[in-house]
């Protein structure tokens, strides 16, 4: 072949695949907007993927937001599903209403993820909630039912804000909730450390440290007293459950929350990453990306 007949080639190629290109750019692009709840609570969401797949809704966990899910937005394995996160109300770019109400009603979480699916109009999504998201999850079950989603996955998901389901720290979240600023935020520092096993790199353990100073303090208040209908909500389900636990989560007891899920609702199936803390979508991201592919696949498929 000539130099100029495999310049024209490649010219061609290039010609040909341009398109493609623009189309692939063009969805993966981030798209960014708000959606409002019932009570007027103003929730950043952003969507990335493709427009057209399966929708995924990736719920963050306690002084987190939706960067948490950086990981999964990133993935190849689930490019071809349509990622939606946002930021749970009192996190990230979302609105942090003033006083304990806002944050104590668990219904009003659920309210926000019936937002979300309505804002972004989201045909049978599968939601993921870590940690707190799992909570998320079951006030949502309790009150809207299952008819609108696919498949339900619990990451490390609290299930009930229980004694035996929660690991004691009291002095963490003594400080977490402390007026001093130091000690507020170095509490916050122990509580974003003890979600790891194995820490993730420098700029993403920074980049969450960052996520949980800037999350409410009337929000962090509230929690602990937050309600949660997981016997109405989880205990009703008859989507698919899959529940992913890390075997070494210091938050949260691995086995006796999995015998809790299964107490209420036996229908579940679970994961258990022996080497993963409370965060094993970041400790374990590509094995976790590659069930929760598997797991969307199957759930969109019934």
């Amino acid at each position: 072949m000539t130099t100029r007949v495999l310049i024209r080639w490649l010219m061609a190629v290039i010609w040909w695949a341009t398109p493609f290109a623009l189309a692939y750019d063009a969805a993966a692009a981030p798209l960014s907007y708000t959606v409002t709840s019932t009570d007027g609570v103003k929730l950043a969401v952003q969507e990335s993927g493709d427009p057209d797949g399966v929708p995924v809704i990736l719920i963050h966990g306690l002084l987190g937001s939706r960067l948490n899910w950086d990981a999964q937005v990133r993935s190849p394995d689930l490019r071809g599903f349509r990622i939606i996160t946002y930021d749970l109300r009192g996190h990230g770019l979302s609105d942090k209403p003033s006083g304990a109400r806002p944050y104590r009603d668990g219904a009003r979480w659920g309210d926000d993820l019936a937002a979300v699916i309505d804002g972004a109009h989201a045909r049978k999504p599968v939601v993921v909630g870590w940690s707190l998201g799992g909570v998320v999850i079951s006030n949502y079950l309790a009150k809207y039912g299952d008819r609108a989603i696919a498949g339900a996955v619990y990451v490390d998901g609290v299930v009930e804000l229980a004694p035996g389901q929660i690991v004691d720290h009291p002095g963490v979240y003594r400080d977490m909730n402390a007026p001093d600023l130091k000690t507020h935020l170095d509490g916050e520092r122990t509580f974003v450390g003890l979600c790891f096993n194995r820490r993730p790199d420098a700029a993403t353990f920074e980049r969450l440290l960052a996520n949980a100073a800037m999350a409410s303090w009337d929000m962090q208040k509230a929690i602990p007293t937050m309600s949660v209908f997981a016997a109405a909500g989880l205990g009703n389900a008859r989507v698919p459950l899959l529940f992913i636990y890390g075997g070494r989560d210091a938050l949260v007891d691995t086995h006796a929350t999995l015998a809790r899920a299964a107490e209420l609702n036996p229908r579940i199936a679970s994961k258990v990453y022996a080497e993963s803390g409370h965060a094993p979508f970041i400790e374990e991201a590509e094995r976790f990306n590659r069930d929760l592919a598997a797991f969307v696949r199957s759930a969109s498929s019934q």
